[in-house]
């Protein structure tokens, strides 16, 4: 089951997301709580065509204790990591679409235009920072499946 804890505004620093509302949710799998902060508009067609790879940027924790949530310590670096990654609000060629914490995986979302620019940014936004526990999976998602469903399965929670 779905549910959702509050609609609220993603901060954001560029002009074409300022407007953009954002949901916090939360669902269970595996019995275990998942949260998830995401973009409650899907996007008009151009926009999906002109940002076809949908890219995750994973961390896997351990599931078996905090009932499937990270520890504090680690909580606090997954932290730090998100607030790299608000560069990506700046860069018209990759929106962020959601994240998602939960059942020993934090997960970052966007839709983006080119890999090797996405690196590259990631790279640059990394920069000075410890090595973070990561891995990066690029899909061809023109038509945004897996976020229109998840768009769709709140509005019907």
């Amino acid at each position: 089951m779905f549910s959702l804890f509050k609609k609220r505004r993603t901060q954001t620093s560029s002009s074409n997301l300022d407007d953009q509302k954002g949901i916090i949710g939360k669902f269970h799998e595996s019995g275990k709580p998942v949260i998830v902060k995401f973009v409650n508009e899907i996007p008009n067609d151009e926009t999906m065509k002109n940002l076809p790879w949908l890219t995750i940027i994973s961390w896997k924790y351990d599931a078996d204790i905090n009932n499937g949530m990270p520890l504090k310590e680690v909580n606090k670096k997954m932290i730090k990591l998100e607030h790299a990654l608000e560069v990506f609000y700046s860069i018209d060629d990759i929106r962020w679409i959601y994240n998602r914490t939960g059942n020993g995986l934090k997960e970052f979302n966007y839709q983006i235009s080119d890999r090797d620019q996405f690196i590259k940014e990631l790279n640059k936004a990394l920069r000075g920072h410890e090595r973070y526990p990561i891995e990066i999976t690029f899909y061809e998602d023109s038509d945004w499946k897996g976020f229109i469903k998840l768009v769709k399965d709140f509005e019907q929670a």
